[in-house]
């Protein structure tokens, strides 16, 4: 059985649900950013004691089909940008109409009409914020990360960067007081 959670994020939001179902007693096969793929059914008062532990770290579990759609497409968008080492090979609305098996427009006007963005903008605002991670941890140097975020170039991610942030990206680097916002607040 599939359960759909919201704003899951982050490897610490998997870790608060592993902890929530293990407190309950529930098993699971997998627990991924967005689902969880429980071992057997649920009782009803079960699924409400998950969902309250869940409110408290800021979760929820959803059951609306468009909800759950919605989050799948955050939920892919947000591992593709700041989890997968792997650069896609198509563009972003073969991806998740390959990734979701639905068509882009649907998703595109779904995505659109439930978040009050376009799933582009979405996917770059990503994007620039694992850029402004990779630029705080200094490992790596402009030409690397465009390379990495697959960017055609360090001019284009110097560009897209500034039309995001208002700094270019060697600025920001200098503004340590600058901080990166957190995945649940992009």
């Amino acid at each position: 059985m599939k359960i759909f959670i919201k704003n899951m994020v982050c490897i610490r939001c998997q870790m608060v649900v592993k902890a929530e179902l293990e407190k309950l007693g529930l098993n699971y096969n997998q627990v991924k950013i967005g689902e969880v793929d429980l071992v057997g059914k649920i009782q009803p008062e079960q699924l409400e004691q998950l969902n309250t532990g869940l409110k408290k770290a800021g979760l929820a579990l959803m059951d609306d089909k468009k909800s759950i759609l919605v989050e799948k497409i955050r939920s892919a968008i947000i591992e593709l940008v700041h989890y997968s080492e792997d650069q896609i090979k198509v563009n972003l609305s073969d991806f998740l109409s390959e990734k979701l098996n639905y068509n882009y427009t649907y998703l595109a006007n779904l995505f659109s009409e439930v978040k009050g963005i376009t799933i582009e903008k979405f996917y770059l605002t990503h994007k620039i914020e694992r850029v402004k991670e990779l630029i705080v941890y200094d490992e790596l140097n402009l030409s690397e990360i465009a390379y990495r975020m697959n960017y055609s170039s360090v001019a284009h991610l110097s560009n897209q960067f500034k039309k995001f942030t208002g700094l270019t990206p060697t600025h920001f680097k200098m503004l340590k007081s600058k901080r990166r916002d957190t995945l649940e607040n992009v």
